[in-house]
């Protein structure tokens, strides 16, 4: 099949009335989609106007809370207590009971606060919903709880360090 000047007037008619590369192809026959495509790109054809978007809002109204249910969520971690004692001790993690967010995974937007709340199997899940900051997945309260500082490794003894030696005799 060769391109004859009547089937490129056809093309040419065809694209600019915003057909698709296969209607076009279906309409010329004998030839395939990928043929019409690469045709008009080199005919330089590829200006014509893009299908209209429908007009989306930038920023939706918070549904209004859920109401809370009698049986309480499981407590969850927030954060390790800190102790003033210049002895470390092992620290017993504190434990908070969050209210649930205003979030769910249908309104959960780009600039939201996406902490889970609650136990993903019931109907009261949600997400914390607050506003977090640009690119950072968790509000500020939730960010210090999911990025712990480093803990700093304890110093390796005599017996700590033939047990790693031993590994090269």
């Amino acid at each position: 099949m060769s391109w004859t000047d009547e089937r490129v007037t056809t093309l040419k008619k065809l694209w600019l009335d915003g057909l698709s590369a296969s209607q076009i192809a279906k309409q010329l026959g004998g030839v395939t989609r990928n043929a019409v495509i690469g045709k008009v790109h080199r005919l330089g054809l590829s200006g014509r106007a893009a299908p209209s978007q429908p007009s989306r809002p930038a920023f939706k109204t918070p549904r209004p809370a859920r109401p809370v249910s009698a049986a309480p969520s499981a407590p969850r971690r927030v954060a390790e207590a800190v102790s003033s004692s210049p002895a470390p001790m092992p620290q017993q993690p504190v434990y908070r009971v969050e209210e649930p967010g205003s979030a769910t995974v249908l309104t959960l937007g780009a600039h939201m606060c996406k902490w889970p709340i609650g136990d993903p199997s019931t109907d009261s899940f949600t997400f914390c919903g607050r506003r977090s900051d640009e690119g950072a997945p968790y509000c500020l309260e939730h960010a210090r709880v999911a990025y712990q500082p480093q803990q700093t490794k304890k110093k390796a003894g005599a017996t700590e360090l033939a047990r790693s030696l031993r590994r090269y005799i």
